[in-house]
């Protein structure tokens, strides 16, 4: 028999139709499949863009040096006095570099400002001039710190907008003295609000040349020369005229040198894992969806086996009983993708309403894999039972009434 499209499409409908109850059932396990991996996915994904959106607010031609020569990034505290210290001269020299555009100094900590009887402990940066431009952080009021000769830097001092409220409230603070670490200091500019960074709070802080800050904190040390280099120069010919500078002038190797760009790309690899492992979790639902249908499916032949035996008998061909179940099953796995496609974006939608903080972004490559997966799910779990009923015999079948 040569069934038509539509009838075909017809038949199968109709068959999960009256069983209404059952195709929902069959349908809610690949739905609920789907939507575990549309939410979890979306979770993965979001994290992975807030972290990496975190990190290149300042840029991604950024290279930090640090003083030891250690292999992970950060401020290595422990090796300042075991190794030759990085000096302001050689954030100097390193601006020297080929495809460098400005090499900042830094040194942190805390420190105790206070004004007007009004104190207040903050996170003080000792940097340089090029700092605000190197690390895209913009003045509101007043200007950066200037250009002075980073050995006898003049005693200003720029805030963050929150450190700026705290002191002074509504009034504009330029030209104003304040204490910083007891030692006095003029109010020169106001920095825009740039919040939180991965936990720090960069609005209650306050910034002053790094040559006092050395001298405040009594350090030989300075915690970091950030370099920014012109970003579509080759990384490796920038970090190779870093090293040649720094190692002509240390005499060795005694410092690390950690590129952004290097980071972001690790940073990169771990959150696409962990995407990856979410789905793969998800996709566990996906199966115990598709053992839904096959049980439902087994049940139905057992249950149709007269009907099977009658499209047989008016001349169905085994292939076309196996078609129509494989359509069944197709059906199902299709009906509770979209379903389970619309619950899990509603799903990531209504957890960032109630979560902002949180963030979610579908990825939809994933969504669309959910959906193959579930096609072809649906399709293995009808292999078996289709196959059982186009082998049924057309007169054991119609004796079964």
């Amino acid at each position: 028999m040569s069934m038509r499209y539509a009838d075909f499409v017809s038949f199968t409908y109709a068959s999960l139709r009256a069983q209404r109850l059952r195709t929902a059932l069959t349908a809610l396990g690949i739905a609920v499949g789907i939507a575990a991996v549309i939410l979890l996915t979306s979770i993965g994904e979001g994290l992975h863009r807030f972290v990496i959106d975190e990190f290149t607010q300042f840029g991604t031609n950024i290279i930090a040096v640090n003083p030891g020569r250690i292999q992970t990034h950060g401020a290595p505290l422990g090796a300042v006095n075991t190794v030759r210290p990085l000096t302001i001269d050689d954030a100097l020299a390193l601006r020297r570099a080929p495809y460098v555009q400005a090499a900042v100094a830094v040194i942190q900590g805390n420190a105790e400002i206070t004004h007007a009887g009004k104190s207040r402990r903050v996170t003080l940066y000792g940097v340089g001039a090029d700092f605000g431009a190197a690390f895209r952080m913009r003045v509101a009021l007043g200007q950066f710190l200037p250009d002075d000769d980073p050995r006898t830097p003049r005693a200003f001092a720029v805030l963050g907008s929150k450190a700026a409220m705290e002191l002074f409230g509504g009034d504009n603070p330029l030209g104003d003295r304040i204490r910083v670490g007891g030692e006095r200091y003029r109010v020169i500019g106001v920095m825009q609000s740039k919040g939180q960074v991965l936990g720090f709070d960069l609005d209650d802080t306050v910034f002053i040349p790094v040559g006092r800050a050395l001298e405040m904190f009594n350090r030989e040390s300075l915690m970091e020369i950030d370099v920014t280099y012109e970003p579509t120069a080759p990384l490796a010919e920038v970090e190779e005229g870093i090293k040649r500078i720094l190692s002509a002038r240390h005499g060795s190797e005694d410092y690390t040198i950690t590129p952004q760009q290097k980071m972001l790309e690790v940073f990169g690899t771990v959150l696409d894992a962990i995407t990856f492992a979410v789905a793969a979790i998800g996709g566990i639902s996906l199966v115990v969806g598709g053992v839904g249908i096959l049980t439902i499916l087994t049940i139905a032949v057992a249950e149709r086996t007269s009907e099977i035996g009658l499209l047989r008998a008016v001349g169905a061909t085994r292939q076309g009983i196996l078609l129509l179940f494989l359509g069944e099953a197709a059906l199902l796995a299709v009906l509770g993708g979209t379903a389970g496609l619309l619950l899990g974006w509603g799903a990531a939608l209504a957890l960032h309403l109630v979560l902002p903080a949180l963030p979610v972004h579908t990825p939809w490559s994933y969504a669309l894999l959910a959906e193959l997966v579930a096609l072809a799910v649906g399709l293995a779990a009808g292999v078996l039972p289709a196959r059982r009923a186009a082998l049924l015999d057309p007169l054991e079948a119609l004796r079964s009434e």
